[in-house]
């Protein structure tokens, strides 16, 4: 089957989700401050491609381990974080979206299930956390985007996909079409 992929953050989410939502939380919650020094580091490291996987994993691993883990029930945070943030999908999107898209994304799963039912999109995954440990039970970047999309949607093809990063480089690989994406700005590079 062939099927258009989308990256999330940057590309139809019009910022990074996981940002958006801890400065949603700074407003709201003093306890994150202290986790503050480390995310502003972790977000510059992203912002210039410093990352690898097992980066990732660690740099994010104290504040999920220490703060998402003790925050209790945040489904109604997540929710008010939507009914705020949803304009901030572009545009485009809606004009070319279709039932068989699939969103692959690095955003955690407990953010995008609101965004996604919203949305009306029904294949979609992202990044999974063990509410119980903070540890992730799956990293959805780099080169595990390719493993896990290969995993949850064995025999679809990728014919067009859609990112605003190079970090995307193994989903682009795997693509018959490659389309970079800078705000409303859409660019075929493949």
């Amino acid at each position: 089957m062939n099927v258009n992929v989308y990256d999330f953050d940057n590309t139809i989410y019009d910022g990074e989700t996981l940002v958006d939502f801890i400065l949603y939380f700074v407003r709201r919650d003093i306890k994150i401050w202290k986790y503050l020094p480390k995310l502003v580091v972790i977000a510059l490291k992203d912002a210039l491609h410093l990352f690898t996987v097992e980066d990732a994993v660690g740099a994010y691993a104290s504040f999920l381990e220490g703060y998402y883990v003790n925050a209790g029930d945040i489904s109604g945070a997540v929710v008010d974080f939507w009914n705020k943030n949803e304009k901030k999908i572009k545009p485009w999107y809606s004009a070319v979206r279709k039932d068989s898209d699939i969103i692959v994304s690095g955003t955690t799963d407990f953010l995008l299930d609101e965004i996604m039912k919203r949305m009306g999109i029904k294949h979609y995954v992202g990044s999974s956390i063990d509410k119980k440990t903070g540890k992730f039970v799956r990293l959805c970047f780099l080169e595990n985007k390719v493993k896990i999309f290969r995993e949850l949607f064995p025999g679809a093809h990728i014919e067009n996909f859609y990112t605003d990063s190079m970090n995307d480089k193994a989903m682009m690989d795997i693509a018959d079409n490659v389309y970079l994406v800078k705000k409303n700005k859409i660019t075929k590079i493949k």
